[in-house]
C-alpha cells in the first residue's frame, strides 16, 4: 500500500469514526435545545416566556381557524399545523424569538395548489389512492400534506439555500396580500362564487363578485362592517400606545368569542343563512404517510413554497438575532423549517413558516427563549382536545375580517413606494414588477418573475456600470472622479480609469467603449491610421520622392504619425471595484495591454483583489514567469502614478 493510499484511508477512517463525543456533538447540533435548555435561567426568563407563549397561543387559535379558509381546508388541520410546528421548532430552531407556524402567505399558496389539482386531476380519488368515502375533504388534505412533505424535503436537501432580495420579498408579499384580500371578499359579503384558479385569479374573482353583488347576505355585511371597525380601531390604538401596554390587546380573541356567542344565540345561520365554520372535531386523527402519487404531482409546486417558507424564516431569524445580539445557524434553520414541514405532514398538517407579526408580538411581551413556543402549543392543544366544538357557530365573515385586518402591514408598503423610489429606482421597479405579477398572474409566477427580473437588473447594472477618469486630490495620495469632485488636479501624461463592476463577457464591449471615450483614444483606430500612413510613405519612397504630398520631408512625416490627441504615456486602471474576472475579462485586459503597448503607452493595474490577481496569473497576463508583475501591478493608484511618471516605455512582457 502506497503512502498516499495509507493517508487517504487514515483520513477516511477518522472522518467516518463514531465516538461518544462525536455522537454527543452531532445530537446537540441537530437539536440545539440540548445546548441551551440546561442553561435556562428559570427565574429570569420563565415569566416572560409564559406571558408571550399565552399571548401568541391566544392569537394563534383564531388566526389558525381563519387561515384555513385560505388553504381551502377544515380548521382542525390549521390547529394541527400550529401545534406541531411550535413543538418541532422548539427542538431544532436556533432563533430564540421567531414564531413559526401557520402563515397567511403560505396558506394561500397551499390553497391555490389545492384548487389547481382538484380541477386538473378531475378529482380522481382512485388514482390518488385515497378512500372515496372520505370525499373532497380528504383529497384536499392529501394534496396539502404531499405538498408540505415535498417542500420540507427540498428544504432539508439544501435546494433552496438562496436569499431573495428585499424588494422581491416585499413585492411578493404585497402582491400576495392583494390576492388574499380578494379571496376573502366573498366571505365578507356572504356571496357564493367558485374559488378562481390559475392565472388572473384576482381579476376573475372581482368580476364574479360584481356579477353576484346583488346576492350579498345583509347579515354578513353588517357583521363584517362591525368587526372590521372594531379590529382596525383596536389595532390603531394598540400601535399608538404599544409602549404603554404590557402586552398586546387580544382583540381577535374577543371578537371571535363575542361573534360566536351572538351567532349561536341569535341563530344567524338558521334565520339569516349566514355561513358558519361548522363542526370542528376534537382530538387527533391517526397519522398517515403522504400519498406518493400526489407527491409526484406537487413536486414542482412545492419548490416556490419551500423557497418562500425558508427565506422568510431565515430572514426573520437573522433580523431578531442581530437585534438581540446573538447568532443563529442558517443551515440549522434550514433543517428546522424543513422538519417543521416533513414531520407534521404525517399528522395532517400543511406548510409553515415564521411570521413577522407574531414574532413582533412575542418580543414585545417578554419572550426570551422558545419555551414560549411550547406554551403556545399547549394553548392550541387545549383547544384541540376540549374547546374546538365551541367554535361551531363562528361566522366565516368574522374569520375573513381577521385575515384582512392582518394584512395592514403588507398593504402599507404602498405608502413606502415614494421613499423607496428616492433611495433606489431599480429596486422600486423590481418591487412593482414582482407585486404586479404576484397579484395579476399568480403567486408562483410572481415569485419566479421577481427572481428573474431581479437577476436581469443585476446583469444590466453590471453591463453598463459607472466609469470615470480620476484626478488627484491636491496634496494627498487619493484619487477621485473628476466630474464628481471639484479642485482635482490632472496628473500629467497619466490617465486613471475606474470601472465600477466585475469585468466579464456581458460588459466587455462597454468597458472598451468607455475606456476609449474617456481617454479620447481608440488604439485600434490609431494603429490602423498609422499603418495607412506608413504604406503611403513607403509608396513615396519607392518612387524616389523624399517628400510627401504636403511637401514635408520624411522626418516631418514621421512626426505627423504621432497623433496630437495622445497626451499620456501611461494608463492606470483602478481595479478596486472589479470583484472578479472571467476568461473574457482577462483576455480584454490582455488585449488593451497589447494595443496600448503598440502606441508606447504603459497599462498599469492598481488595487486588484486576490481573486482578480489569481485570474490574471492563470490567464498569463503577467507573462510566463510573472517576471513583469512588479512593473504592471500596484497596491494603490498613487504607487502606479509615481511609477508611471518615472517610466519611459511600457513593460516588455509577452502576452
Amino acid at each position: 500500500m502506497t503512502h498516499l493510499t495509507k493517508t487517504m484511508v487514515a483520513k477516511l477512517r477518522k472522518s467516518c469514526s463514531c465516538t461518544p463525543q462525536k455522537l454527543k456533538n452531532f445530537l446537540m447540533d441537530f437539536f440545539p435545545v440540548l445546548r441551551w435548555l440546561p442553561k435556562y435561567r428559570c427565574r429570569e426568563y420563565i415569566w416572560g416566556d409564559i406571558m408571550s407563549g399565552l399571548v401568541i397561543g391566544i392569537i394563534l387559535v383564531p388566526q389558525a381557524i381563519a387561515y384555513s379558509l385560505l388553504a381551502g381546508l377544515k380548521p382542525i388541520y390549521s390547529l394541527y399545523t400550529s401545534f406541531f410546528a411550535n413543538i418541532i421548532y422548539f427542538l431544532m430552531g436556533t432563533s430564540r424569538h421567531v414564531s413559526v407556524g401557520i402563515f397567511s402567505l403560505i396558506s394561500l399558496m397551499v390553497g391555490q395548489v389545492n384548487d389547481n389539482l382538484s380541477n386538473t386531476t378531475a378529482f380522481n380519488l382512485t388514482i390518488a389512492g385515497i378512500n372515496a368515502e372520505c370525499g373532497k375533504e380528504c383529497y384536499a388534505i392529501g394534496i396539502a400534506t404531499a405538498l408540505t412533505f415535498m417542500a420540507g424535503v427540498y428544504q432539508v436537501s439544501g435546494f433552496v439555500s438562496m436569499y431573495l432580495s428585499e424588494s422581491v420579498l416585499d413585492g411578493f408579499a404585497t402582491g400576495a396580500s392583494l390576492t388574499i384580500l380578494t379571496a376573502q371578499v366573498k366571505y365578507l359579503i356572504g356571496i357564493k362564487i367558485p374559488r378562481s384558479q390559475g392565472h388572473g385569479m384576482l381579476v376573475i374573482t372581482w368580476i364574479n363578485i360584481f356579477r353576484n353583488i346583488s346576492q350579498a347576505n345583509l347579515c354578513d355585511v353588517i357583521t363584517s362592517a362591525i368587526c372590521i371597525v372594531v379590529l382596525v380601531t383596536a389595532k390603531e390604538i394598540g400601535d399608538r400606545y404599544k409602549h404603554k401596554l404590557k402586552f398586546p390587546l387580544p382583540t381577535e380573541l374577543v371578537v371571535i368569542v363575542v361573534a360566536t356567542l351572538v351567532s349561536h344565540y341569535g341563530k344567524l345561520n338558521e334565520v339569516y343563512a349566514s355561513s358558519v365554520s361548522g363542526a370542528i372535531p376534537t382530538g387527533f386523527i391517526p397519522p398517515k404517510v403522504p400519498e406518493f402519487n400526489l407527491m409526484l404531482r406537487v413536486a414542482l409546486d412545492a419548490l416556490p413554497l419551500a423557497i418562500v417558507s425558508f427565506v422568510f424564516t431565515v430572514s426573520l431569524s437573522e433580523m431578531f438575532a442581530k437585534k438581540y445580539a446573538y447568532t443563529i445557524r442558517a443551515n440549522q434553520e434550514m433543517f428546522a423549517v424543513g422538519f417543521c414541514n416533513i414531520i407534521p405532514s404525517f399528522f395532517h398538517s400543511f406548510a409553515t413558516s415564521a411570521a413577522l407579526a407574531k414574532t413582533l408580538v412575542k418580543t414585545s411581551t417578554g419572550c426570551q427563549t422558545q419555551i414560549s413556543g411550547v406554551i403556545s402549543a399547549m394553548v392550541v392543544l387545549l383547544v384541540l382536545l376540549f374547546l374546538a366544538p365551541l367554535f361551531y357557530s363562528l361566522q366565516k365573515c368574522v374569520l375573513a375580517c381577521i385575515i384582512i385586518v392582518s394584512l395592514r402591514g403588507a398593504l402599507r408598503k404602498f405608502r413606502d413606494v415614494p421613499a423607496r423610489y428616492y433611495v433606489n429606482k431599480v429596486d422600486t421597479l423590481v418591487w412593482v414588477v414582482t407585486m404586479s405579477a404576484s397579484a395579476l398572474v399568480s403567486t408562483e409566477i410572481g415569485l419566479l418573475v421577481g427572481i428573474v427580473f431581479s437577476m436581469l437588473c443585476i446583469i444590466v447594472r453590471t453591463q453598463r456600470p459607472r466609469t470615470a477618469l480620476l484626478g488627484q486630490i491636491q496634496d494627498t495620495s487619493f484619487y477621485e472622479d473628476d466630474l464628481e469632485y471639484e479642485n482635482l488636479s490632472t496628473v500629467p501624461k497619466v490617465k486613471i480609469f475606474r470601472f465600477e463592476a466585475p469585468l466579464y463577457y456581458a460588459n466587455r464591449n462597454y468597458f472598451l467603449k468607455s475606456l476609449y471615450r474617456l481617454t479620447n483614444l481608440d488604439p485600434n483606430l490609431e494603429a490602423a491610421r498609422r499603418k495607412k500612413y506608413e504604406k503611403k510613405e513607403k509608396r513615396h519612397l519607392k518612387k524616389g520622392n523624399h517628400k510627401t504630398a504636403n511637401g514635408l520631408g520624411i522626418g516631418e512625416t514621421t512626426l505627423q504619425l504621432v497623433p496630437k490627441q495622445i497626451d499620456f504615456q501611461a494608463l492606470v486602471v483602478d481595479c478596486s471595484s472589479i470583484s472578479f474576472l472571467d476568461t473574457t475579462g482577462v483576455n480584454t485586459l490582455k488585449e488593451i495591454l497589447k494595443d496600448y503597448k503598440n502606441l508606447n503607452i504603459s497599462v498599469l493595474l492598481a488595487c486588484c483583489n486576490p481573486s482578480v490577481i489569481d485570474s490574471l496569473k492563470r490567464g498569463g497576463y503577467f507573462g510566463k514567469d510573472f517576471g513583469c508583475m512588479q512593473e504592471m501591478l500596484f497596491y494603490s493608484i498613487h504607487n502606479a502614478v509615481l511609477f508611471a511618471k518615472d517610466q519611459k516605455l511600457p513593460a516588455d512582457c509577452s502576452v
